[in-house]
């Protein structure tokens, strides 16, 4: 089994406990659907904090990554950045934190993030990596703009084999403060990502660290979901510690950062609409502005990829200096 697989869901379900303990410092909302699951508003109709989304990003990442908000200059502009260090990268970043099971139920559609989606392992990944994991109790998180209804609770309940009673779903919508941090603390699972499509062994990634500035909310959600990509393929900095030959690292480190794609450079609420819908999208876009590759089977470094903040200030919305 790999190294932290058995504790994602326990380690999430600690984590969502606390957050109900600090609901009020928090700003959350606590309730329970009709069918018993739990829901935690951390940012559609609760005003949620930095500290709620750190703690989001957290249990999205199966308590096996840790986040820290700090700052960073953009322009004239002081701006909160999402600063992540992961130890077990594949487990905490693609067995759990990344956003890949689609949920729906009548007019209700999200993307499904956390350690529920290794119970449920509808995802080939899981197969693919044997990460398929059993527990009593979970914790699904969704970026949406809408709070989830029973009958969404009942169908994700079902695919991880557990009871609804047994389940605690965690919301956030795309703009709001603690949405945009969990989105920002996406930088190596980001790159991870980006490495499995082009074809990189993920089991040879020992660890990895990344940094990210926070988008500025926005009731938009159009802009707020643009805001939040350029956030991470024109501002994201990530360094991954691998194990593996040096050739295979050379041939593909052009390949990892955004800029690989033909349609980096472009802001990303323009490309939506241009395309009409996120998976018309070219797919190589998703990355991180610049990527580092530290090789510790034989000591060398290999990056790739460079920040852009001019197009970031526009994206922002922020003006640069004269």
């Amino acid at each position: 089994m790999h190294a932290g697989l058995d504790r994602i869901n326990a380690n999430a379900v600690a984590i969502a406990d606390a957050m109900v303990v600090r609901t009020a410092e928090l700003g959350l909302t606590v309730t329970t659907l009709a069918c018993g699951a739990r829901v935690i508003d951390a940012g559609v109709e609760a005003p949620g904090s930095h500290e709620a989304g750190r703690l989001f990003a957290e249990a999205c990442l199966g308590g096996l990554g840790r986040v820290l908000i700090g700052t960073c200059s953009l322009g004239p502009a002081v701006l909160p950045e999402a600063q992540v260090t992961v130890d077990s990268p594949l487990v905490g970043c693609m067995a759990s934190q990344y956003a890949g099971w689609q949920i729906k139920a009548g007019s209700f559609s999200a993307m499904g993030s956390g350690p529920a989606r290794a119970l449920a392992a509808v995802e080939p990944l899981f197969e693919r990596y044997g990460m398929r994991a059993r527990d009593s109790r979970s914790v699904l998180l969704m970026e949406t703009a809408a709070l989830p209804p029973s009958e969404a609770a009942e169908t994700i309940a079902r695919k991880c084999s557990l009871k609804p009673a047994a389940l605690t779903l965690i919301v956030a919508a795309t703009g709001s403060l603690a949405g945009s941090t969990q989105i920002a603390a996406r930088s190596v699972e980001t790159a991870l990502h980006k490495l499995m499509e082009i074809g990189f062994d993920l089991d040879a990634i020992v660890a990895g660290a990344g940094v990210c500035p926070i988008a500025p909310g926005t009731p938009d959600s159009l802009v707020a979901i643009g805001r939040t990509n350029d956030a991470m393929l024109y501002g994201g900095a990530v360094t991954l510690w691998v194990r593996a030959a040096d050739e295979a690292i050379e041939s593909i480190i052009e390949k990892v950062p955004s800029a690989a794609s033909s349609e980096h450079g472009r802001l990303f609420h323009e490309l939506m609409s241009e395309h009409g819908d996120f998976y018309s999208i070219d797919p190589m876009l998703f990355s991180p502005a610049r990527v580092t590759l530290v090789n510790a089977a034989t000591g060398r470094t290999f990056c790739a990829g460079e920040p852009d903040e001019a197009l970031l200030l526009r994206s922002f919305g922020i003006s640069a200096r004269p």
